[in-house]
């Protein structure tokens, strides 16, 4: 079985919510026709999408045709809102987790849901996730990067990572405002370019530093993008943990151990990259990642797995068996 992990979909249509709860940068969907519609934040163009966003009719008529059996659902970064009033982001994480649900609750052998949480309060952050995995049935969870300005490292966060680990939820990072760098990345649409894969490499490091892994031994965790610049940082940490001081006196192990029990995507835009992740972490710690339906992703992901002549053994795991083992029990 292919799974691609690293999807995006939004509802077909939701009430404004600035005008429901105030904050003007809510993203609203102004539609064009059936199959054509413009994201907004507030009054400002965010990004033109089409059906294949929110139509899983028109998803699986793509995923038949690219020999893909399943994809999870995330929202995209915009629909994170970590900005907001909390409750307020609340509720749009509820009118958001029915439809992933409900989505793969009527197509089950085609989707997975993967829920979205207001984790600027980690109280909710958390009530939301228990409303998911035990009433709705989502067993993973997409969070930004660096939610509300909090590095992975930060005390408030861990009481979130540690009721994943206890519920058994998968854990699914994608880049999000704020991005390191973020005020010297204003032109040529560098905060996706170069953004995403240097704020990657920032989140994974502060959540192994952080001794996160350390103290959560069974939390499950997968980054986006290929781990961004991750993989090509991890020989410089390496390196600094056992030159200074510092890194021992914030995680017993080196990193390298504690990279091996993440995973990763395959969209790394290169097959060469590819067998590199998959010779740093091994192919069952990479899985399919499209980011479908977007443009920064692989429009054929089957087929760039297949451009990095890896081993019929690593194949069978990228393709399905490795994200199966993430995703963890229904």
């Amino acid at each position: 079985m292919r799974i691609d992990l690293h999807t995006h979909v939004v509802p077909e249509g939701w009430e404004d919510w600035a005008a429901r709860f105030g904050g003007a940068p809510w993203p609203r969907l102004v539609r064009k026709d059936a199959c054509r519609a413009t994201i907004m934040t507030g009054d400002t163009f965010f990004r033109d999408i089409d059906d294949r966003s929110w139509s899983p009719a028109r998803r699986i008529e793509d995923m038949d045709r690219l020999g893909i059996d399943r994809q999870a659902l995330s929202p995209p970064p915009v629909m994170f809102c970590y900005w907001a009033d909390a409750r307020a982001n609340a509720a749009f994480a509820r009118l958001q987790n029915e439809n992933v649900a409900a989505v793969a609750a009527r197509h089950p052998a085609r989707f997975v849901g993967m829920a979205t949480v207001p984790l600027q309060d980690t109280d909710l952050a958390v009530k939301e996730l228990r409303h998911c995995r035990e009433r709705l049935g989502l067993r993973a969870v997409e969070i930004g990067s660096c939610p509300a300005g909090r590095d992975f490292d930060d005390p408030v966060l861990f009481a979130f990572f540690e009721a994943c680990a206890d519920l058994d939820v998968a854990v699914f990072v994608h880049p999000a405002s704020p991005l390191v760098g973020q005020d010297r990345l204003t032109k040529y649409y560098f905060p996706l370019i170069v953004g995403n894969p240097l704020e990657t490499a920032l989140a994974i490091s502060k959540l192994i530093f952080g001794g996160v892994l350390e103290r959560l031994p069974a939390l499950r965790l997968c980054f986006a993008h290929g781990g961004g610049a991750f993989p090509f940082t991890l020989a410089r940490l390496d390196h600094g943990w056992k030159v200074r001081p510092e890194g021992p006196a914030a995680i017993p192990r080196p990193p390298r151990e504690y990279a091996r029990r993440l995973y990763f995507d395959s969209l790394t835009l290169s097959a060469a990259n590819l067998r590199f992740i998959v010779e740093q972490f091994g192919a069952d710690r990479v899985v399919i990642g499209s980011d479908y339906p977007f443009d920064m992703g692989s429009d054929d992901p089957v087929a760039a797995l297949a451009e990095a002549n890896l081993p019929t053994a690593a194949i069978a795991q990228i393709e399905g068996i490795a994200a199966t083992r993430f995703l963890g029990p229904a």
